[in-house]
């Protein structure tokens, strides 16, 4: 990467997430021994991946470190427990970077103090190098920190900037519990294939490949999602009819209305 930390990246939490991000970081060239892992206990492949790549691994917050990226990457329920040990990593050239859904900027100053701070909201096809990402910056954080934050982000996906913090509760619940959304799409779409008469298994398999592929059609296509919407319909034809049902006045957009209405509501909940 083009731009460097003050110091080194520490990455707090090795798991689905936090792994993803570790190996790409890896795979765009971050040295493995400007990286340290804390996690108590690491799966035996984040272990050999760790070892394999000089990464150093700890697992409590080694006494006299300053990072210069804080990578917290642990669930939201267990946080408050983690971040007090924390707070001798945070120095006045670390910027902290949060993924855990739902707590907010304040919620980490109140453990770890006044800092340059980001929190972001990647989605779980960032395992797979295809997720996005929404990030805040507080006022702390500098051109140069973003630089290299959004680096480490993109190495997922995309990186979106929002403006405003409340701003992540709608990525959210749009992109952050996005795939769930799609996964249930091709349960939805096999079950009705399996009620006109297809066996069960064959209906899964199609629906699953046409949604995955339709979705890489999207990401290589330059056109947006309606003129790949109407050049798969042909007036009067089969998919005009079944967007006749989707397309209705009660039905998919009020329904994804309602949907992720509920789920930012649900974010600012949990944020408090």
């Amino acid at each position: 990467m083009a731009v460097a930390a003050s110091g080194p990246i520490v990455l707090v939490g090795a798991g689905n997430m936090g792994g993803a991000m570790l190996a790409g970081w890896l795979k765009s060239g971050v040295e493995g021994s400007s990286v340290l892992v804390i996690d108590p206990g690491p799966s035996p492949a984040m272990a050999k991946l760790i070892a394999d790549n000089g990464v150093r691994h700890e697992t409590g917050a080694p006494d006299g470190l300053k990072a210069g990226v804080l990578f917290l990457a642990v669930k939201p329920q267990v946080i408050d427990t983690v971040l007090p040990p924390l707070k001798g990593l945070v120095g006045s050239d670390t910027v902290v970077v949060s993924v855990a859904a739902g707590k907010t900027l304040a919620n980490l100053s109140a453990h770890l103090g006044e800092a340059a701070m980001v929190r972001a909201m990647p989605n779980t096809p960032a395992m797979v190098g295809r997720g996005v990402t929404g990030a805040y910056a507080n006022a702390a954080v500098s051109p140069r920190q973003r630089d290299f934050v959004h680096a480490l982000l993109k190495v997922s996906g995309p990186v979106e900037w929002v403006g405003g913090e409340t701003d992540i509760d709608s990525v959210t619940a749009l992109s952050g519990s996005g795939p769930a959304y799609v996964f249930y799409l091709v349960e939805c779409m096999a079950e009705a294939g399996r009620k006109l008469g297809l066996p069960a298994d064959l209906a899964m398999r199609l629906a699953r490949e046409t949604v995955s592929g339709a979705g890489e059609l999207l990401h290589q296509s330059p056109d947006d999602a309606s003129r790949l919407r109407q050049n798969v319909t042909s007036p009067g034809g089969t998919t005009a009819a079944a967007l006749s049902i989707l397309m209705a006045a009660d039905g998919m957009q009020p329904l994804f209305d309602r949907a992720l209405a509920a789920a930012r509501q649900r974010a600012e909940e949990l944020a408090g």
